[in-house]
Order: structure tokens, then sequence, then C-alpha cells
């Protein structure tokens, strides 16, 4: 008893013990897949844009906007009318159902019997909730839990949502706790007559999980109702704004997301022209290697830029000179002495990769090309890719697609890419690996492109290939300059 009072010491509202029950399959996580489907257009609900400024540290948070209100009050129907008057392309959608604790064995048991209160706040993790929470909100990358309410346990793979600039938190006890109340911007109670919800809760139970008419109502009655007065209804005097009549009511919808567009309007951030003028009489960095221009390399740029070469040939030598880049890429990998014996019976002191694994991650598209050369020299590499593309309206680089190997964190990262204006791009690639907690992510190596010195960890080594004339080269060169950083963030 005292345990089971401890932990509702950090609620906000008085809790009773209680009796209901509730069957489902397994927790949605709203962010994946990454799209929401309007009637009028596609959403990402994945990535973002910058989230940092042009030294690369963190500069905002997300937006979190809270919604609360009882079981089929139209909360999920809310979430998504938002996110469509919006207009804004990244958004979480984050589900209060993804966070029931795991039960014990006796417990198990009691569910078993329908016995069991999942309507109680002592059913959820608001640890990891608050936790998980923090986390999206600072921009870092988090795994969700998937919980499974036919076991009554977590799924064994769990759910990887990154960050956004808007994320909207979705649950009957949205608002009942002290912790998750300090993470939220905005805090929206949705307000549905208990007759409609009742009508909703039979469609769904009879059609979607085949229960009895009788059944529902019962349930309802008993548990449902019940639940709703004593945890729910309360914090609705928490709201900043109550929505009456739920999905329906536009002109409420219209005033949130109006408030919503002028907080991230305070928020925006130009990186892209920052970074264009940043520190443009700082020395070069030290991180900043550019490839020998021997006689050999002179000679295939030679062939690359002349007008007269053929597209097979300007294909050949670029390949040529990319798997040069790479070979250079690798001689900054961490190594140590090794002995071997030659076929002779003599002993060789060489050198080996002092390291777990080498991944190549490419910057889609033009980081592909650099992808043969890759393979050529490190044997079985794992490859993932980052598509960032600039858009159109802002002229600010944005997070796409993502689709990186598992368990990268202890890895060598090769970042490739063969184009570079401002760095921008590059800058939000290796800020999307290191956004998780995956400090142990060793070293990102940058190949044939320009990289902001802000990643004070990041070895970058550019190869000239098609600059304009040597200001461009210059530009090149002060996209890559800063000589301060948070080493903290590395």
């Amino acid at each position: 008893e005292h345990k089971r009072k401890g932990s509702l010491d950090r609620l906000l509202t008085s809790v009773s013990s209680g009796l209901s029950p509730r069957k489902r399959t397994t927790s949605q996580c709203k962010s994946e897949p990454p799209l929401l489907r309007t009637s009028k257009r596609t959403i990402y609900t994945a990535g973002r844009p910058p989230w940092y400024n042009e030294h690369g540290t963190q500069s905002k948070e997300a937006f979190v906007i809270g919604l609360c209100g009882g079981s089929a009050s139209g909360k999920t129907t809310v979430a998504r009318k938002i996110i469509e008057a919006l207009d804004v392309p990244w958004v979480v959608l984050l589900s209060m159902d993804s966070f029931y604790k795991v039960l014990t064995p006796e417990q198990q048991v009691t569910a078993a019997s329908n016995d069991y209160n999942f309507d109680h706040p002592d059913a959820f993790d608001f640890g990891l909730l608050a936790h998980t929470l923090r986390k999206l909100k600072l921009g870092k990358s988090v795994k969700i839990p998937v919980y499974d309410f036919t076991t009554h346990g977590r799924q064994k793979d769990w759910k990887t949502v990154y960050g956004a600039s808007v994320i909207i938190f979705e649950g009957i006890m949205a608002f009942a706790d002290k912790e998750l109340l300090q993470l939220l911007d905005m805090k929206i109670f949705v307000e549905t007559d208990s007759d409609i919800r009742l009508v909703r809760r039979l469609q769904r139970d009879i059609t979607e999980r085949g229960r009895d008419i009788d059944g529902v109502i019962k349930q309802y009655n008993k548990f449902v109702k019940p639940a709703f007065e004593q945890y729910i209804e309360p914090t609705m005097r928490l709201a900043d704004i109550v929505v009456p009549r739920g999905g329906g009511n536009m002109v409420a919808i219209d005033l949130i997301v109006q408030h919503v567009h002028s907080q991230l309007e305070e928020r925006e951030l130009s990186v892209r022209a920052a970074l264009a003028s940043a520190h443009q009489a700082q020395p070069l960095p030290q991180t900043l290697s550019v490839l020998e221009s021997t006689p050999q390399v002179r000679g295939m740029h030679t062939i690359i830029r002349n007008k007269e070469t053929s597209r097979d040939e300007f294909i050949f030598y670029s390949k040529r000179l990319m798997r040069l880049l790479i070979e250079r890429a690798l001689s900054f990998l961490p190594s140590e002495s090794h002995i071997v014996q030659t076929p002779q019976g003599e002993d060789y002191e060489g050198r080996t990769f002092h390291g777990k694994r080498i991944t190549g991650v490419s910057i889609l598209r033009a980081g592909e090309t650099m992808e043969p050369a890759l393979r050529a020299v490190c044997k079985d590499v794992r490859i993932g890719k980052i598509l960032i593309q600039t858009n159109q309206d802002t002229g600010e680089p944005e997070l796409h697609y993502l689709r990186l190997p598992k368990d990268i964190g202890e890895d060598h990262v090769i970042l490739m890419d063969c184009t570079v204006s401002t760095g921008a791009a590059a800058m939000m690639a290796v800020r999307v690996l290191l956004v998780g907690d995956s400090d142990g992510l060793h070293r990102v190596y940058w190949g044939a492109a320009a990289m902001m010195a802000a990643m004070m960890a990041v070895r970058v080594l550019l190869v000239v290939l098609l600059v304009g004339d040597s200001d461009g080269l210059h530009r090149v060169y002060w996209g890559c300059c800063h000589d301060g950083c948070d080493e903290s963030y590395w």
C-alpha cells in the first residue's frame, strides 16, 4: 500500500481503485509509417528542418501539444485536423497507448479474468513516457515501445521516432502527471458529449473487436464512465484550450493553428544563410583535409574539366578520383600494430583496423556515386542512406528519408556526398547521425564534400572536382570553418 501511494504522489488528481478492462491488440505509434495522408495531400511525419544553428549546437526545442480527453472523444481526429491545417511537414504523433506497463505474472492472471484496471494511472509507465517526450522535445531520436495487449507485454522490436518541429502527444491521461505537464507548450482538452462517446465505442467495439452490444454497454457503465469522472474530467481545468465537439469544431482548431504558427515563426532559423557568411575570416580547421594535387590527380582533373571529354571518360576518371578519395579517407581510421607470419616463415609487423565496423552513409542522390568505390576497397561494408532536400520556399535543408543499418552507434562512418555549397546538407546529415544517444558513434569521416567545422570531431576530406573558380573554392572552405565548438555535443 505504501508503494502504491508513493507511485501516486506525482499525480495531480486524486485516484481510487476500480476495474476497467480494455482489450486491444497492439499499441499504435502514429509516427509509423512516416506519412499522414489527408484528403488534400500527404504530410511527412518523420524528420524536420534544421534544429541547430550554424555552429551545430542545439538552438530550439520542438513545440509540444498535449491532447487529453475521454475514450472515443475524438483526440486523434483533432490531432490530424490540426496537422492538416498547420501545413507543417514535420510532425510526430505520440500516443499514451504505447506506454502501458509490462504486467507481472500475477497481474497477467488478473488481466486474463478482466480484473486489471487499464484506466488507472498506475497502468502507465509515466517515467518512460516523460523521458521519451523530453528527448523528442530536445530533438533527439527515441525508441517507442510497442505494447501487445494479448500478452500484456512489450514486443521485442521498438519503433524509432525522430524529433520534429511539432510533437502532438495524445492520451486519456495526458495531463495526469506533473512532469509531463512541464513538457507541454500547449494543453488541449477535447470535450465530447458522453452519449456520442458511447455511440463511438459501440461502433468501434462491435465492428472492429467483435463484441456484443450488451457487453459494450455494461463495460462502459461499469468501468469507462467512472474512470472518466475520476481521472480524466478533473484535468480539464489544466487545459489552455477546451475543444467542444471534438474534430467538428473548426473554429477552435483554427485558433490553435494560428497560435502554433506564431510560436514556430519565433523559433524559425535560417541556417543556410548563416552558414554561407559565417567565419569567412577564420583559418581553415585542422580537421579539413584536401586530397593532395599530385600529377595523377591533376591529370584526372584535366580530363574531367575538359569540355571535349566524352561521357564515358568523364565517368571513368570520376570513379578513379572517388576511389583515391575513399582510400585516403580510410587512412584516418584508427589502426593498431599487428604481427603476421609470411609464407617464408618471417614475422611481419603491419597494421590492422582498430574498431568494430566501417559503415558507409551516402547523402542521396549524389552520394550514391561514391558507393562503388567504397565497396571496392571495404569488403562487406554496410551502406545507409539519407535524403536531404532544400525547401523551395525557405531555402533550408530538410530531412525527407533515413535508412541506417542497425547498431550503427559503435561504427566508424564514412559519410559520402559529391556536391557542396554552404555545407548545410552535410551539417544536417552529421547531426542526424549524432542526434540519438549514440555517443559511442566514434567518428564520422566526410568524403568528397565540405563540412562545417562546428563538428570538431568530424574529419573532413575534400577533393576539388568541378569548382568554377578559386573564389568558389574559397567559399567551400569558408563553409567548413569554425574553431569554436561545444565539445559536449560529441
